[in-house]
């Protein structure tokens, strides 16, 4: 398959090997005008993989990567509204990753709004959410439980 050179259109870096399983990749709404979506690259470490700019420089697609996990943001149309715009989001990201405290932290000094401080919870996850400053909700998340195999007398 060959690419064509569109205007607008740059490769930034090559996605992770595609498999055969199912992969769910959102794509998020963000506002018309946005050039600058280094938040997901601080608070996460994404990888921008490529990027459909208009004719001014604004984004239009972008896909980049989490640790192999690909999702889109993609500038509104008139199907697709920002929470920005919605006054809300109906969406919860949830993204799980082995050091919630840290992306949590990481977010909220790239940008992001607290909205529920990381704690561990009773049926065993790690969890801390967060909007960013595109209006998305997210909720970081650890399985916590212990994974030690049973034994046949209970330890």
């Amino acid at each position: 398959m060959q690419l064509r050179k569109e205007p607008g259109f740059q490769i930034i870096q090559k996605r992770s090997k595609m498999n055969n399983k199912p992969r769910f990749s959102p794509q998020l709404v963000i506002s018309s005008g946005v050039t600058d979506i280094s938040f997901y690259m601080k608070a996460f470490d994404a990888k921008e993989l490529r990027r459909f700019s208009n004719d001014d420089g604004t984004i239009h697609v972008s896909e980049l990567e989490i640790n192999g996990a690909v999702f889109h943001l993609h500038e509104e149309g008139h199907d697709n509204l920002s929470p920005l715009k919605t006054g809300g989001s109906t969406v919860s990201i949830g993204l799980w990753l082995d050091d919630v405290h840290a992306v949590v932290a990481a977010a909220e000094a790239a940008g992001a709004t607290i909205t529920a401080p990381v704690q561990d919870y009773d049926y065993g996850y790690r969890q801390g959410g967060f909007t960013d400053p595109f209006g998305h909700h997210w909720l970081i998340e650890k399985d916590i439980r212990d994974k030690k195999p049973a034994t046949n007398n209970g330890n």
